[in-house]
């Protein structure tokens, strides 16, 4: 039986990193769709171009060793309709360079190739803005540049949080107390002199505990999920290491308030998401290339999580269950 060609779009520090890194969701996805004989290449958003309107990739082709993947160092030029299904897992910032990226998928023939995410849907969902569609399952928050608003925001509820719309990790995210001889300094800073817009949450309390990833497979709320700790001094979780990720449980009120958010989702072609979590509320929803904390849900969970996404992978191929708009 023929090969299927598979496709992961990664960034360009996890090539850089890529041999034996099985802290990232990819090392573990690819390994598995190798074992089932899937034959993956990897390629980052520099290497997409558009030949007379034609959609190309310089990749290069991945093998496993040992129980570790590797990329020969040859790069070729191929077709991205030569591949059956295309990972698109870049992280942010969601830059001018991440958004051109997207458009080189507009001219990928979606009945020979299917993309998860689907780059139209990323492109059209801000991890941070868009939380607000469900409002209802958000800490309390205003979306502005205004300095003005952040003041008013800051003095009615005595903490807030203030986020960058198109980071990752934890980057640039700074927390606000009323009082705070910093203030106006922290509020220029984040809005660049009150012209960009940022995300603004109400601070909650039970943060210090760290927030929980909860993880979506279509229209399926995972049961294994784990906790991110707050990091050495800060107030958040931003580094990667076992000590800072533990057990966690997904309480039935949670799996049923998230389950209508994991069916809306995957309606607009991102069945592959990761929210985060702190007391039942929603701080964020990453969808760019959301990590599933594989190696830490498996030691906890005593499962082989890489087995239930790739199979849920394979199975949206198959069915071809999102045709884009």
């Amino acid at each position: 039986m023929r090969c299927m060609n598979v496709l992961f779009i990664i960034d360009r520090v996890e090539l850089k990193y890529f041999e034996f890194n099985n802290l990232v969701t990819n090392f573990w996805l690819i390994r598995e769709l190798i074992y089932k004989d899937a034959k993956v290449s990897i390629t980052t958003i520099d290497n997409l171009s558009l030949k007379n309107g034609n959609a190309f990739t310089a990749c290069f082709d991945v093998f496993e060793q040992n129980g570790n993947i590797f990329y020969e160092k040859a790069l070729k030029s191929l077709k991205i309709n030569d591949f059956e299904l295309v990972m698109f897992r870049p992280d942010p910032p969601v830059d001018l360079d991440y958004i051109n990226a997207t458009y080189i998928f507009d001219f990928v023939d979606r009945s020979k190739t299917v993309i998860l995410n689907d780059p139209k849907a990323i492109r059209d969902f801000n991890e941070k803005l868009h939380t607000v569609k469900f409002l209802h399952l958000m800490p309390e928050n205003i979306v502005t540049s205004s300095k003005a608003d952040i003041i008013e925001f800051l003095n009615e509820h005595q903490e807030i949080v203030l986020k960058p719309l198109n980071g990752c990790f934890g980057a640039g995210v700074m927390t606000l107390s009323k009082g705070d001889k910093n203030t106006s300094v922290i509020i220029n800073t984040m809005t660049k002199n009150q012209s960009q817009l940022i995300m603004v949450q109400k601070y909650i309390d039970k943060a210090k505990f760290g927030d929980k990833r909860v993880m979506f497979l279509g229209d399926e709320v995972l049961d294994v999920c784990i906790q991110k700790l707050p990091s050495n001094d800060d107030f958040k979780f931003n580094e990667h290491c076992d000590s800072n990720i533990i057990r966690a449980e997904l309480s039935i009120s949670e799996k049923e308030k998230f389950a209508p958010v994991a069916k809306e989702l995957n309606r607009l072609g991102l069945p592959m998401v990761g929210l985060d979590v702190i007391d039942e509320k929603i701080i964020e929803i990453n969808v760019t290339s959301p990590c599933y904390f594989i190696k830490e849900v498996n030691a906890h969970h005593g499962v082989a999580l890489e087995k239930k996404i790739t199979d849920f992978i394979l199975s949206y191929k198959k069915c071809g269950t999102y045709s884009p708009a």
